[in-house]
């Protein structure tokens, strides 16, 4: 039996597989609001059990795990590895810098390679946009997308969302979703795969959405996708529940984005006093790496009652197993979870 079968929310998705009927995980694109709701659900099992003295399942015994980063980012990782580990499964890191690409070896015959060694999930981190979805369709088994180019970063999204759900709940708010909260988030929004994830999955959740940047950080006709868009911070401050704030990802950028980083921080960089301008209990967010003085100051970031920046390191191992946990289902023979119609 599954703990969707028991779970007090079952009844806002459907039974078995059909609650996630995909094989992969590749962007929260692909999903629906019930599936969403399904993995946060699934993934409040694993919160308790990682605030345990032991933080150990045998759910996934017996399956082997790669985590095959062709882009660095050592704390995705590490939560990746840690969460296959809790779950019990042998875990493998895979990085580009020590294999096979860097003698020139093509994505695809590296898929054909993982595959052939016949993994039971395979997490990718790639540079290239559709790089996770490429793979996918080379192997046999799950593949989870850590990042794909400027695409998606769906499992970041999710643990968001779960940071939040549970800041809310902590302070006796309804929060099974976000009807309701305006939410703004702030940085190099054309360059972060983060914040398109986010977009979707906060405004699957009922949220408001206000993204803000400077002009040349900002996507062209982002307004489509149903995004609020500011150019002035204090504007898009006004009346928020959360913001978040994202890093200058300059290893993305190739030519003059921004003045200077002084520049930069002066009109977005979150500050005591600007965040002052926002709601009295507005809460903040950080995905990280953090560059503090630039897009955030260490004063907002270690606010003890506004940030919850280790809080969305915290679900970010939950929300993972949860993912890996579900993707596995099928090939584990868990009762209901044969393939979905």
């Amino acid at each position: 039996m599954t703990r969707s079968d028991t779970s007090p929310h079952a009844a806002r998705y459907p039974a078995g597989a059909q609650a996630f009927p995909h094989r992969d995980l590749l962007g929260i694109g692909q999903m629906e609001r019930h599936e969403i709701l399904f993995l946060l659900d699934e993934a409040e099992q694993w919160v308790a059990l990682n605030r345990q003295s032991a933080k150990h399942s045998d759910a996934l015994a017996g399956l082997t795990i790669i985590n095959a980063f062709f882009e660095n980012s050592t704390r995705t990782l590490l939560s990746f590895e840690i969460a296959g580990k809790r779950l019990g499964a042998d875990v493998v890191n895979m990085h580009a810098a020590q294999s096979s690409v860097k003698k020139g070896e093509t994505l695809i015959d590296t898929a054909i390679t993982l595959n052939a060694m016949r993994a039971d999930a395979i997490v990718i981190r790639h540079g290239s946009s559709g790089a996770t979805g490429l793979i996918a369709d080379k192997v046999d088994c799950p593949v989870l997308n850590a990042g794909d180019g400027q695409h998606e970063h769906p499992t970041q999204a999710l643990l968001d969302a779960l940071a939040l759900r549970h800041a809310l709940r902590e302070r006796g708010e309804s929060a099974d979703d976000f009807t309701g909260q305006t939410i703004v988030i702030c940085g190099d929004i054309l360059h972060s795969r983060v914040a398109r994830s986010n977009l979707l999955c906060l405004q699957a959740l009922g949220a408001t959405v206000r993204l803000c940047a400077p002009p040349a950080l900002m996507p062209v006709g982002i307004e489509a996708m149903g995004a609020e868009v500011f150019q002035d911070f204090d504007a898009a401050l006004d009346g928020a529940d959360v913001v978040m704030m994202l890093r200058l990802q300059t290893e993305r950028m190739s030519g003059q984005f921004i003045p200077s980083a002084r520049e930069y921080h002066h009109l977005y960089g979150l500050t005591k006093a600007r965040l002052d301008k926002a709601k009295d209990d507005t809460l903040v967010m950080h995905p990280g790496p953090m560059n503090r003085g630039v897009e955030i100051d260490s004063e907002v970031a270690d606010l003890i009652d506004r940030s919850i920046i280790t809080r969305q390191v915290e679900m970010g191992v939950a929300i993972r197993m949860a993912c890996l946990d579900v993707l596995t289902r099928r090939a584990r023979g868990v009762e209901g979870w044969g393939e979905a119609a």
